[in-house]
């Protein structure tokens, strides 16, 4: 399965140019790369900083996020600022037109949906456009892999206008609850941009 160090803007760090001989190392100002499990803490206090405030529901237990970033970590995207994750995706392989409870823990390997379980931003770095930013470099990365055919998400209601804005087309009501908590589930269509994918380096 590709990792995100395919796509050019989330080169590995072993495949970038060494810094020159006696220039004071520094870290990038701005990194897009894929997550670990050793990011998971730092996950799961902007995911729990981010949901418990608004719905007080996490879509992910920290024990979930290190599961998923154990089985396909290249299914997730991270954006950090000098070292510090600021913004975050995290996303599993779904094999079915809809989601299912079964969706909200599974990592189907042979699926071609990829189920975007959450997107967050570090608290402080709200309102700056991170949330747009970072959905259009993921949905530009999955164009890249070729048995990826869409993507889906289940989102509350006042998230459908953001999320359409992103290319998102709403599908429904979802038939997940979570306590009193209802869902709209959207998709986006990644095998409709062949085109888009065959003149994008990939």
């Amino acid at each position: 399965m590709p990792a995100l160090g395919t796509v050019h803007f989330m080169k590995p760090l072993h495949m970038r140019s060494p810094v020159p001989q006696g220039r004071r190392h520094t870290l990038p100002a701005s990194e897009f790369r894929s997550l670990s499990p050793e990011d998971a803490i730092s996950v799961f206090e902007i995911e729990r900083e981010a949901f418990i405030s608004v719905s007080g529901e996490c879509p992910l237990h920290l024990d979930e996020v290190r599961h998923f970033l154990t089985l396909c970590p290249e299914l997730s995207l991270g954006w950090f600022e000098e070292g510090r994750l600021v913004a975050f995706i995290i996303g599993s392989l779904w094999d079915q037109e809809r989601l299912s409870l079964d969706a909200l823990t599974l990592h189907r390997p042979h699926g071609s949906t990829v189920h975007v379980h959450v997107l967050a931003v570090h608290r402080t770095f709200r309102q700056q456009g991170k949330g747009s930013i970072l959905m259009w470099r993921y949905l530009q990365y999955l164009r890249c892999l070729p048995y990826v055919r869409r993507a889906v998400l289940m989102c509350e209601d006042f998230l459908v206008p953001f999320y359409q804005r992103s290319g998102f087309h709403v599908l429904g009501p979802s038939e997940i609850t979570v306590g009193p908590l209802t869902f709209t589930e959207m998709f986006y269509p990644v095998r409709g941009h062949a085109f888009m994918r065959r003149n994008s380096g990939c």
